[in-house]
């Protein structure tokens, strides 16, 4: 069993052209996962000379290759909480938001031709207890009377289990637009796509310090390779430990990094994976601790989840993988003999509201909080945040948020044991 992404492990790796690192540039990008790729691409497609700096070795090789694959639409948290808090017109956009996020990756995947097995067949959100489908019943009347989302249905158990192989369901909630995509892949042709407009890719640059150059947004970037003047930066960094994250600490007082955990089996063969999961969905559980899963285009299953509320490592890594193999054995008692080719932990850029932050502050640009939904929100807000510092601010569907800071998290998150345990107590008392 590998410690590493499947993704990443099963897709070439984007080599940069070999460049030196320039003095002065338009725009400079601070982290090269989803969200800065995509932003360069977009800026330099309009003529800026744009810049990357990506602390790792490869693009792409934090949260936006270390996920489980799924590319949904929906909001982190149920629709009806948010328009409780901000009113229907404002949760309304949020929700609209990740269904254009969906479509920007479709169309980047069409445009660029990138071959990444981008499929849209859409989510289906599992009730494991009878009480959920109440629930999720609910949320389906609740986004149609609002005009949210009409492209959602009901299936109840016995249509639920036509497509999954489980006696663990009891109906489920089916989101239309959502779809799936080889991640390690896409991030090879997002890249490839960036530099052919124009950008520059730099690896193994990690950012040590910003120096704001005046009171404008022009900043002197001082990385492990030198220095560079940029009239414009953009903070794509996330959640990651590369680089100089930990010295912006505006920003890591309202991030808290949590470990989101995955295992891929071995190839279960064409007619087992079909009979498990007939659908070739996304799938995702109802629960505070949930799980996630979808097969991969050569038949393995792809199997992920909170399997506990810790900072990714190797050993957490590997610790995590157990948990998890049991958690599938339970949901596919058929799967419980199979091999377990990969397993690796990510982390995942959690905010206090779980909803993404982006806008400008001190002169930086930033998008990022993603929150466990990022995978399509990264590359749109990477074209939006490219919009906004283009002179557009009404591009950005998020600006105008208060992002307070976390009370008591200063550094590492000491709390997130106490966290896991709050929500394993409610998801026991539900």
């Amino acid at each position: 069993m590998k410690l590493d992404s499947y993704w990443t492990d099963s897709a070439p790796a984007f080599v940069p052209a070999p460049r030196d690192l320039p003095a002065r540039v338009d725009v400079a990008i601070v982290g090269g996962g989803f969200t800065g790729l995509s932003a360069a691409r977009a800026l330099a497609s309009r003529g800026a000379d744009v810049l990357v700096l990506e602390a790792g070795e490869r693009v792409a090789a934090e949260a936006s290759g270390r996920n489980g694959g799924h590319v949904n639409n929906g909001l982190a948290v149920d629709y009806a909480e948010v328009a409780a808090k901000v009113g229907v017109e404002r949760a309304r956009a949020w929700y609209r938001a990740y269904d254009d996020a969906v479509d920007t990756v479709a169309r980047l995947v069409r445009d660029e031709a990138i071959d990444c097995d981008f499929l849209r067949h859409g989510k289906l959100k599992l009730a494991t207890r009878p009480n959920q489908m109440a629930a999720l019943e609910r949320s389906r009347e609740r986004l149609i009377a609002d005009a949210v989302d009409s492209d959602v249905e009901i299936l109840d158990a016995a249509r639920v289990r036509a497509e999954v192989q489980s006696e663990r369901f009891h109906g489920g909630l089916l989101y239309k637009r959502s779809g799936q995509m080889h991640m390690g892949r896409f991030a090879q042709g997002l890249a490839a796509a960036a530099e052919r407009h124009g950008a520059q890719i730099h690896t193994g640059t990690s950012v040590h310090r910003l120096e704001r150059l005046g009171s404008g947004p022009a900043h002197r970037l001082h990385t492990a390779r030198g220095t560079v003047t940029a009239q414009q930066v953009l903070l794509a960094t996330g959640a990651t430990r590369h680089g100089g994250y930990a010295s912006f600490g505006w920003l890591r007082r309202r991030i808290v990094p949590i470990g989101s955990f995955i295992v891929v089996t071995e190839p279960l063969g064409a007619a087992r994976a079909q009979a498990l999961l007939a659908g070739r969905r996304t799938y995702v559980t109802v629960a505070n601790i949930h799980h996630y899963f979808r097969l991969t285009t050569d038949h393995r299953l792809v199997f992920g989840g909170r399997a506990r509320f810790a900072v990714s490592s190797p050993q957490m890594d590997a610790a995590s993988g157990e948990i998890l193999r049991a958690n599938m054995a339970e949901i596919f008692p058929q799967l419980g003999n199979v091999r377990l080719d990969y397993c690796w932990g990510g982390l995942v850029d959690m905010t206090q509201d779980r909803l993404p932050h982006a806008g400008v502050r001190d002169g930086l640009y930033y998008a990022m909080g993603y929150s466990g939904h990022g995978t399509q929100m990264s590359v749109h807000m990477g074209e939006r945040m490219a919009a906004v510092m283009g002179g557009d601010e009404s591009a950005n569907p998020w600006q105008g948020r208060d992002w307070p800071a976390i009370p008591g998290h200063f550094g590492p998150p000491w709390f997130l044991p106490a966290v896991g345990l709050y929500y394993t107590l409610k998801d026991r008392l539900a």
